[in-house]
């Protein structure tokens, strides 16, 4: 989007004051349709990091997520620039990828689209 949707941003800003996780939303974003449980952003950030330091490979990758979130950041006062999805998933066609949910970062400024609630699909 050229101009952030305002109310998308108090969206997210809610959901950053009242710490929850419980908000669904689905937007649209590159072409891509994504659609979850909206985390607040410190929260997400412990969770990536958990799934890393549990991984052989990616373990050393796991601090970066941990790390102060303000450091080198003077705009970390301001309203929130990015949505973080947790249990969410990128829908194509009949399928949504993965089945179980990710961990998704997604720039406000990218959403083009947007509605409250998640979507799923059911075979009935």
């Amino acid at each position: 989007m050229s101009n952030t949707d305002e109310l998308l941003v108090d969206l997210a800003a809610t959901v950053e004051s009242e710490q929850s996780n419980q908000m669904s939303l689905t937007v649209v974003t590159g072409g891509a349709v994504i659609t979850g449980r909206l985390a607040p952003e410190a929260v997400w950030r412990q969770r990536v990091s958990e799934i890393l330091r549990d991984s052989d490979r990616l373990g050393p990758f796991s601090g970066v997520f941990t790390a102060d979130q303000t450091q080198g950041r003077p705009d970390r006062g301001g309203p929130p620039t990015h949505l973080h999805f947790h249990v969410a998933r990128i829908l194509q066609g009949s399928m949504a990828i993965p089945e179980t949910g990710g961990m998704y970062r997604v720039a406000i400024k990218d959403v083009s689209g947007w509605t409250v609630g998640d979507f799923s699909y059911s075979d009935s």
